[in-house]
């Protein structure tokens, strides 16, 4: 495993919905390993996680630590297998401690975007848990598979490797899931090791709430990663001066395009959900350009199927390095300079 700072796209599609692989190479839900002289830190757990750490020759062996941006279904579905099925690497290993850092408890629901009735609470026991009781659980919900290979055949304790953590927001900040999701604020100091530093702001994700955006800063570079957000200060505060911001980027005209049985209501309320919780591909640019990055990823792109053109619109509005990974793609990370396996990243406009 090579030293360094690089970046693996594990998966660069966005979105709950299950597709058929167009053969573009975004197929695999949103996860990004960042990789520090073989430790790696794995931000989101979109479907297919563990099938790329296995792809790029990563294992839980490696994983120092995992950051969800927010808990949405495409960002943390696949987080069950990397504990339980990724943890059986892990024996012999048991005093290991792998921290999941996430969202805090939302504490209340979010209001019905559409006129009608509210809908009932899903589990209203628990409607809005955070990161720390999502890990618990998962597992708890693996409870009898755990218990088995454990008596079985000596499979590690998953429940006391796997720790979540709320990330706590300071009181005076003002933040309100509802009225005031992403107040202007300073990045908070989130994970340190001795390899890595990693700091977390507030972005824009309403109505999902506290979403978060990622920075992690090694010897070598910084990668700062959006999470889902419509455009945002407090991320271009985090990734200022960042040597590869790798951002979230949706076409709009082809997922309105994507309802063609839904009434205008419908669509409308649909749609307005993505103009206010994501971000274009030439406000993505606008974006780096403001945070001086070196070179910007897009990633998370919904919906993936579109064609590459779409997204290097973020060339209109940004002059720095504009990659499209596809999944799997590696992305070495020094002062200044981004790499790609087949070229050193100028531009790929």
């Amino acid at each position: 495993m090579q030293q360094g700072m690089y970046v693996v796209t594990l998966g660069t599609a966005g979105g709950p919905l299950i597709r058929r692989n167009t053969g573009n190479g975004h197929h695999n839900g949103i996860a990004t390993a960042i990789v520090v002289d073989s430790t790696c830190y794995l931000v989101d757990c979109g479907h297919g996680t563990v099938h790329g750490l296995a792809h790029a020759g990563l294992s839980t062996r490696n994983l120092g630590a995992v950051f969800i941006t927010h808990h949405h279904s495409d960002h943390v579905i696949d987080l069950n297998s990397v504990m339980v099925l990724g943890g059986l690497a892990l024996r012999g290993m048991e005093d290991r401690h792998i921290p999941i850092i996430g969202p805090g408890d939302r504490a209340i629901l979010p209001p019905a975007s559409y006129d009608g009735p509210t809908p009932e609470a899903v589990f209203p026991q628990e409607p809005t848990v955070g990161t720390r009781r999502l890990v618990e659980l998962l597992l708890q919900a693996h409870v009898t598979d755990l218990n088995d290979r454990r008596r079985d055949s000596r499979a590690p304790d998953m429940s006391q490797i796997f720790q979540g953590v709320d990330i706590e927001l300071p009181e005076d900040l003002g933040f309100h899931p509802d009225h005031n999701s992403h107040p202007p604020m300073e990045a908070l100091t989130v994970y340190e090791d001795d390899k890595v530093t990693v700091t977390a702001i507030l972005v824009d994700h309403r109505p999902m709430a506290p979403a978060y955006a990622y920075r992690i800063d090694s010897a070598y570079g910084s990668v700062t990663v959006s999470g889902d957000t419509a455009p945002s200060d407090n991320l271009v505060t985090l990734a200022q001066g960042s040597d590869l911001l790798l951002h979230e980027a949706i076409n709009l005209e082809a997922v309105a395009k994507s309802y063609p049985n839904a009434t205008p209501k419908e669509l409308e309320a649909s749609m307005g959900h993505h103009r206010r919780a994501h971000t274009t591909a030439q406000d993505a640019g606008r974006i780096a350009q403001r945070a001086q990055v070196s070179a910007l990823a897009l990633h998370h792109l919904v919906p993936a199927s579109s064609p590459r053109e779409v997204w290097l619109r973020a060339g209109q509005t940004y002059d720095g390095a504009l990659l499209i990974p596809q999944d799997h793609e590696v992305l070495t990370v020094q002062r200044g300079v981004v790499e790609t396996a087949e070229s050193s990243c100028a531009t790929t406009t």
